[in-house]
């Protein structure tokens, strides 16, 4: 999976695509607007605390203190429940991120076209998602990792990896602190989206630069140079 999603929706339209009503969550009602969302960079996430659910800016990326490289912005679906890195944020830190899709960039040779991926009925997009608990605190590098999908579940037309996107059925269980981290496995395994739910089409090569945001950059191409 490439670093760049889009989170540009109201949080009314995510939040009613799982069942969550208004009085359960304390939330500005704007909409979001983000079309170019790059690691290193706070994103709204998901997330239930003392039994109650939350909505936190918080950054994208994950580096503990004895990590000396660059913080890592995804975490494989087959091994974070298990391996030293992940496995306390997988049994205490699950989270939700809400999006629309997300980029990926077709290569050949020299050139890559992006792509932008979503759901093919337009529907809310809800990754999965592990970090570093509380989400209310400040803890520098030891933000968030978005979890990725087996590669026999990518879309490999583009990418051998993607996002690992759960039903909307699934966002409460998972994220509820009741749930055992062997239960969020079987949640990743049998409530995640199947390649034919999503669709994509070329977009703009202005996506490239973290510094450029707006609708255009989700909006199909004509003249793709792959």
């Amino acid at each position: 999976m490439c670093g760049r999603f889009a989170q540009y929706s109201s949080r009314d339209e995510y939040f009613e695509s799982f069942g969550l009503k208004a009085d359960e969550i304390q939330y500005d009602p704007e909409p979001i607007g983000r079309f170019n969302v790059a690691p290193g960079t706070k994103v709204l996430l998901l997330n239930e605390r003392d039994d109650e659910f939350h909505l936190d800016p918080v950054i994208w990326g994950y580096g503990p203190e004895w990590w000396d490289k660059q913080p890592l912005i995804n975490a494989r679906g087959e091994t974070a429940a298990t391996g030293r890195m992940f496995k306390p944020l997988w049994n205490h830190g699950r989270a939700i991120v809400p999006a629309d899709g997300w980029f990926e960039w077709e290569k050949d040779g020299d050139k890559k076209q992006p792509y932008f991926i979503y759901h093919k009925k337009n529907q809310p997009l809800f990754f999965a998602a592990i970090g570093k608990a509380p989400y209310d605190k400040d803890h520098g590098h030891e933000g968030f990792v978005i979890v990725t999908a087996a590669s026999n579940k990518g879309m490999v037309d583009i990418h051998d990896r993607r996002p690992l996107v759960l039903t909307g059925d699934a966002v409460r269980e998972w994220l509820s602190a009741d749930t055992t981290p062997e239960r969020a496995q079987e949640i990743a395994h049998d409530a995640a989206l199947p390649e034919k739910d999503f669709t994509w089409h070329p977009v703009s090569r202005k996506v490239g630069n973290i510094h450029n945001q707006g609708s255009e950059l989700v909006e199909e191409i004509d003249d793709p140079i792959v």
